[in-house]
């Protein structure tokens, strides 16, 4: 899909006029674009299309930017956090990791595709940003320098990075229909099942719903009853207040195809606006839009540290839109308040 980016230009700029408030996100929604359309569509002007050969590589260049706040989100949920860009890895190229105090990424490099600079007016300054996006267009990833001075640092890298091609046109894959998972016979299911009863590790799940072919979504529905339970809808809003009365630790992760990003610390000022409800805190936002929840789970998963309780939410597609856990680290049995909490809801 190519579009024609000087009308898409024009119709950019007349409806952020109309109406300045919206997300770029939804801008891109309502101009029938992609968001990476939208950002290459301001090449020359407020945007810079950066050359990325190694995604691995590049995301060690910004440790040296210091103090950022990174955003990755999905249909239905954003996680914004504060902090630096600590312990940086990678397996292979394919897969990297974050690992800082405050910034916790889990980057799965295969869909990464695009890449850019942009400036954005805030209020009485300009919000710089780097920015990734998939082959679709759909944002991946962003990262907002907090620190002035390292204004140089950004435009260093903006500088050795920018592309020799600072045209408007970007090409992007048109999505095919997502298609249903293949159901599970009864084998199939008891096979699964055993191997969850089996379980050593949280990070052991993923392998084993691949191994047995299972959707994640599916694997709620045939665990249900032994490992996992249905909940109600408001459960995350319950799960936040009753986290926040209790001064609770907890970990928040909300992700893509491309990108899972983590929270581990209490929460505090919870705002309602809307149909989102928010976390509003120094450090840490979350903006879960609640409308597009379809369903709620506690989900439990035996661990050699014990069982490990979760409260997960699935859109209408079966799609994740965000895990809540207690704060833990490997090697250390789960909270007891988070069990008791999480059993309640």
């Amino acid at each position: 899909m190519n579009t024609t980016t000087a009308s898409l230009s024009e119709r950019y700029a007349e409806l952020k006029a109309a109406e300045p408030k919206l997300r770029i996100r939804d801008y891109a929604n309502r101009l029938g674009a992609t968001e990476a359309e939208l950002v290459a569509a301001q090449c020359g002007c407020t945007a810079t299309r950066l050359k990325v050969e190694n995604w691995a590589e590049f995301m060690k260049e910004l440790k040296p930017l210091g103090r950022v706040m990174v955003l990755t989100r999905n249909e239905y949920c954003v996680h914004e956090r504060k902090g630096s860009y600590e312990n940086i890895s990678d397996h292979g190229g394919r897969i990297g990791l974050v690992t800082g105090k405050d910034i916790d990424l889990r980057l799965f490099y295969s869909d990464w595709t695009h890449a850019f600079a942009v400036t954005a007016p805030s209020r009485d300054t300009e919000l710089k940003s780097i920015q990734f996006f998939d082959h679709h267009g759909d944002a991946i990833h962003k990262v907002y320098p907090q620190e002035e001075a390292k204004a140089d640092v950004y435009q260093d890298l903006v500088n050795r990075f920018g592309h020799e091609d600072q045209s408007a046109d970007l090409t992007v894959k048109p999505k095919s229909a997502k298609e249903a998972p293949a159901s599970v016979d009864a084998e199939r299911q008891e096979k699964f099942l055993e191997g969850w009863a089996n379980l050593k590790d949280t990070h052991d799940f993923f392998p084993l719903l691949a191994r047995n072919k299972v959707s994640r979504y599916q694997a709620m529905e045939i665990g249900e009853g032994r490992f996992t339970r249905r909940i109600e809808n408001d459960a995350a809003r319950r799960l936040l207040e009753q986290a926040r009365d209790q001064e609770m630790s907890i970990m928040v992760f909300v992700g893509n195809d491309s990108a899972i990003q983590i929270h581990t610390g209490p929460v505090s000022k919870l705002v309602v606006f809307g149909e989102w409800f928010n976390v509003l805190d120094p450090d840490f936002n979350l903006h879960l839009n609640e409308q597009g929840i379809a369903s709620s789970w506690h989900v439990v998963k035996p661990t050699t540290d014990g069982d490990v309780n979760a409260i997960e939410l699935y859109d209408a597609n079966g799609d994740i839109i965000v895990q809540f856990f207690g704060a833990r680290k490997p090697g250390i049995p789960e909270r007891e308040d988070w069990r008791q909490l999480s059993k309640s809801l």
